[in-house]
């Protein structure tokens, strides 16, 4: 204790001894005695290792926390904690390391030892909400500590809410990404942002939600700390790779059990047998040794974290972490090498493994296809108009100009497989009353299949870019269960990258009309990319589809009667990183060439197919479309077949009366 602090103590002894007589005074006196007292100097690993214990209904090792189950978090805690110097700490990781839980440990640390105001700010309200209920609630009601400075909710006035915890010398707000409202609510010290790569672009279009909340700490100049966690999504998108970057990009270093080496441990060092993920162990870079899974307990405890670049702000620290660190028990080298083998031939499968296993950004090809190798692999085999057999249903796409509405018909099959089965133009434009009746005799046609049958066109999507009114119109007319208007967003959705249907006919009361106009949002942006994903990938033979194999989901299949320009025009766009004013990127999509109708329609007539529901189909249902189009072939060819005819003399005999 220095000087100082002794001194302060002596003084609150004696005047504590002054006072002791008064009556009423001995609460005051201790009060006044443990205000001039400092606080022990804790960590927030050690306050946690002290004060920390986990609920059953939150964590699957319920019990005392221990930091020691995770050493990693360690260094990433303490920078959290008063005495270290880091203002901005950011934190790009892979799911589920223990991140939430540090969180919720520094949480527990500002209420209980370093008291001031608090934002956590999650994706949306609703997962703050879900998060207070099931991790702060949890936290507070498990940790003694805690508990004894936040009153039940339950009490009058208790300053606990949903939301909202209050506590002596401070309190926490919980909001949303998406709320401009809750961001705007108070000035913060703390400051902690979860998951901030699903943040939405802007926060009730009054900007970058990140931007509003580091606003509220600015005030606390180098009292603030900021903790922005997330696993990162797609490069040149990605906040917490961009605040990492800038950062000084720790990584945690484990010495090799044999050598002694230390290492940051990489995905491309780990090894197994082909095909037997169980036999995955990993190589040291400097003796080439295979180390076990069951050195890694020891490894970690003897880890440390070091820095790999000079940051722009000496103030601000970054740390990476994959899930090759998970502890024993959790996600194991096995787990991870079984996973990277069933993402094989799935972009949207490596993307996820990427972003949450290794913690890093996708990498978003954006290069357009050449049109000249499309060209090359046009196919024969079906005539205009016709459904080739892997075709199971239709859907379509239509492109409302000013002087035509174009229209291509799509057949998709398992796994997304595709075919072109036709391409039109209705000459004049949504003003021609001629021009809406030819669209409903084209949608109205039937189209052969290959095996007998006859199939409509399940849905169709138009779009209301241009002359919405027209469309709503002509689609109220249809029947929305076969026409879905749709507006295309820019933007990446790829868990729903279809939303709605919105109502958008309502009366002055705000309420829906009966059979009124409803539209779809598409985020085009995913649509185009997996376009030109499935327009990249190889087709296989003739002869190797005859040995059994099948083609890669999401081939897709263009016929060999399809014009140049149309082709030119399905790969007239490029994606490209656009950075704003203030440094802020997003991916564009950028036109080549002017005319891109036949990107347009696919993009529409896939999100078709995906309201239809063929993205979530079940096994069942795919052999129940199979099953009418072969029966539709049997029928016919029984049709076709010669009867032997029947000997009816008893019949004849019947007619006549004789029985």
């Amino acid at each position: 204790m220095s000087a100082s602090s002794s001194k302060a103590s002596r003084s609150s002894a004696s005047a504590s001894a002054d006072l002791a007589g008064f009556d009423g005074a001995s609460g005051l006196l201790r009060s006044w005695s443990n205000g001039l007292r400092p606080d022990p100097y804790l960590t927030v690993s050690e306050w946690a290792n002290t004060h920390r214990w986990l609920a059953s209904r939150a964590s699957a090792e319920p019990g005392r926390y221990r930091t020691d189950r995770t050493p990693y978090m360690r260094g990433i805690m303490d920078a959290l904690s008063p005495g270290d110097p880091a203002q901005r700490v950011t934190f790009m990781k892979a799911a589920q390391v223990g991140a939430t839980e540090a969180g919720n440990n520094w949480i527990g640390f500002v209420i209980h030892h370093a008291p001031g105001p608090m934002l956590a700010v999650l994706p949306t309200v609703d997962l703050a909400k879900r998060n207070s209920r099931q991790r702060i609630d949890p936290l507070i009601e498990e940790s003694p500590a805690l508990k004894e400075r936040i009153m039940p909710a339950r009490s009058r006035d208790s300053g606990n809410t949903m939301l909202s915890k209050e506590f002596p010398g401070g309190m926490i707000i919980m909001t949303g990404a998406n709320s401009a409202v809750g961001l705007r609510s108070m000035p913060a010290r703390y400051l902690f942002m979860d998951e901030v790569d699903a943040y939405p672009p802007s926060a009730d279009e009054e900007g970058d939600p990140v931007s509003l909340a580091e606003a509220r700490s600015l005030t606390f100049g180098h009292r603030r700390k900021v903790f922005m966690v997330s696993t990162p999504t797609i490069r040149g998108m990605s906040r917490v790779e961009r605040e990492y970057e800038a950062s000084d990009q720790r990584r945690f270093f484990v010495p090799c059990p044999h050598c002694g080496h230390e290492q940051w441990l990489r995905f491309e060092n780990l090894r197994w047998e082909k095909h037997q993920p169980e036999t995955a162990q990993y190589q040291c870079d400097e003796c080439g040794t295979m180390i076990a899974e069951h050195h890694k307990t020891a490894m970690l405890e003897a880890g440390e974290w070091h820095p790999t670049a000079t940051p722009d702000d000496s103030r601000s620290v970054g740390f990476h972490l994959s899930a090759l660190y998970s502890p024993v028990g959790w996600l194991s080298w096995a787990d991870i090498a079984r996973n990277w083998e069933m993402a094989q031939g799935s972009d949207d499968a490596l993307r996820a493994f990427r972003n949450t296993i290794l913690g890093e950004t996708w990498y978003e090809n954006s290069d357009a296809p050449d049109w000249q190798r499309l060209q090359d692999r046009r196919e024969p085999g079906w005539k205009a108009g016709t459904v080739p057999a892997g075709g199971l249903f239709l859907t379509a796409g239509a492109d409302v100009q000013k002087d035509r509405v174009e229209i291509d018909v799509w057949a998709w099959g398992r796994g997304l497989e595709s075919w072109l089965v036709d391409h039109a133009v209705i000459e004049g434009g949504p003003d021609h009353p001629e021009t809406w009746d030819q669209l409903t005799a084209y949608l109205a046609q039937p189209w052969p299949h290959e095996n007998g049958a006859d199939l409509q066109i399940t849905r169709l999507g138009i779009d209301t870019g241009y002359e919405a009114a027209a469309v709503y119109t002509w689609a109220r007319a249809q029947g929305f269960s076969q026409v879905s208007p749709i507006k295309g967003v820019e933007g990446f959705n790829r868990a729903s990258p279809v939303t709605g249907p919105t109502y958008v006919d309502l009366n002055r009361e705000g309420k829906r009309i009966r059979r009124g106009a409803r539209l779809w949002t598409v985020a085009v942006s995913t649509f185009k990319a997996e376009t030109y994903r499935f327009l990249r990938l190889d087709r296989i033979s003739d002869e190797e589809r005859a040995d059994g194999r099948e083609q890669p989901a999401g081939t897709v299949h263009l016929p060999e009667w399809i014009e140049t320009e149309w082709l030119k025009q399905l790969v007239a766009e490029q994606l490209v990183t656009v950075r704003n004013r203030r440094g802020f990127a997003r991916l564009e999509w950028q036109k080549l060439r002017e005319r891109n109708e036949a990107l347009d329609t696919r993009v529409y007539a896939r999100a078709a197919a995906w309201i239809a529901g063929g993205d979530r189909w079940s096994d069942e249902k795919w052999k129940e479309l199979e099953d009418a189009t072969r029966a539709s072939k049997d029928e016919q060819s029984a049709e076709a077949t010669p009867k032997k005819r029947e000997n009816n003399w008893l019949g004849g005999h019947k007619t006549k009366g004789w029985l």
